[in-house]
Parts: structure tokens; sequence; C-alpha cells
């Protein structure tokens, strides 16, 4: 199955990821390894981000990064982390709209600085 042409659900990504651990990964690291390796990939994510729109200049290390496979390794260590703590990324996400819409449903409307 080719995942690079296909859509993928969040429990199918869960699934996926929890299959190559199982196999190809031998096992998880345990919750705190992966909640630093979390840190860690949101810390490269926001390098790029730096450099690519913010005032930081590229240094020859950070050349030819790709903005989605930064993103996507976040998205595979949230996704671990969720499978070793027994999170469902979809409901959890339901209910994070769920809240949003009742939270913030006239928050940003009403926000000047947004104008």
């Amino acid at each position: 199955m080719d995942l690079i042409k296909q859509e993928i659900t969040l429990a199918e990504a869960q699934e996926k990821v929890d299959q190559w651990i199982k196999t190809v990964g031998v096992r998880y690291f345990n919750e705190l390894t992966n909640m630093t390796i979390l840190m860690e990939e949101v810390g490269e994510l926001a390098r790029l981000m730096a450099r690519t729109y913010g005032e930081q200049s590229f240094k020859e290390s950070d050349k030819g990064k790709d903005l989605g496979d930064e993103m996507a390794d976040v998205l595979w260590v949230l996704i671990c982390l969720a499978n070793q703590t027994g999170v469902d990324l979809t409901e959890a996400l339901r209910k994070n709209f769920e809240k949003k819409n009742i939270r913030d449903k006239d928050r940003h409307q009403k926000n000047e600085k947004l104008k």
C-alpha cells in the first residue's frame, strides 16, 4: 500500500505507526523519551520556520530541509505518544473541535486585532 499517494485517516496513521514501531522500530521508546523527542522535533520545525518566514538567515546545515518533512516528524512522535497513552486522536480532535466551537464561538469574530 503506497501511503504517499493515498489519503490516510488519523486512525489509520495510528495503526500504521504502531505496526512500524513493532516491526521495524522493535518497540516504543518510553513516554518521557518520546516527549523529549517531540520537543526536539518541534525545535527543528521552529528553526526552519524562523529561517523561512522569520528574519534569521539559513546556515549551510539548514539548507535543503523540507517544512512538510519536519511537520511529519512532529506528527509521527505525537502519534507514538497517543498510541502509548491510549489516546484515540480522531476522538480527541473531534472533542477539541467541539470545545473550540463552544468556547471560541464569537471570540475571534469580536477580536479587533484580527480585523
